[in-house]
């Protein structure tokens, strides 16, 4: 039974590793000629990206509850203890699962050369991104990010007082 539950707890936490990084590249992206288009930065803003729920968080909470409400009293209050376990097992994973899988990104909001425009959500990376800023698009598989343009050089601008 231990062994059934790190199984189901190993398999929830493998599931929440996916990324929208921008600086981490899928295999099958490697070694491809990507389009990239020159744009600049128009506007920024954080967002949070709810990664995929498997189920596997309520399923192991609700295992994990079950078992632990059901060793508690005798065989009537075993039964009881065990299905409030579960089902309190079950709401405690889901919601574990839930904030595990969330991921801090930024949505850019860009103009094309042309005057189109485009946002991109991509997960922080530690650039900064401010308007006016000289970016390119690189687009591969149906999957875009954003990155500064080459030569790109920061510019130090001044820090309103607070």
């Amino acid at each position: 039974m231990k062994k059934s539950i790190s199984v189901i707890l190993l398999s929830a936490a493998l599931a929440a590793c996916s990324t929208t990084s921008p600086d981490v590249i899928q295999a099958h992206d490697a070694q491809r000629m990507a389009r990239v288009v020159d744009a600049t930065v128009l506007s920024v803003r954080q967002v949070v990206v709810q990664g995929r729920e498997t189920g596997a968080g309520t399923i192991a909470g609700g295992v994990v509850g079950g078992v632990a409400g059901s060793s508690i009293g005798g065989h009537r209050d075993g039964i009881v203890g065990g299905v409030l376990g579960a089902v309190a097992g079950a709401v405690l994973g889901n919601t574990i699962e839930r904030s595990v899988n969330r991921e801090d990104a930024v949505e850019i909001l860009v103009q094309l050369r042309n005057g189109e425009r485009r946002a991109v959500v991509q997960a922080r990376n530690g650039d900064s991104w401010i308007p006016g800023d000289p970016v390119v698009l690189v687009t591969s598989n149906g999957r875009t990010r954003v990155s500064h343009a080459p030569g790109y050089a920061p510019v130090a601008r001044p820090v309103p007082p607070s």
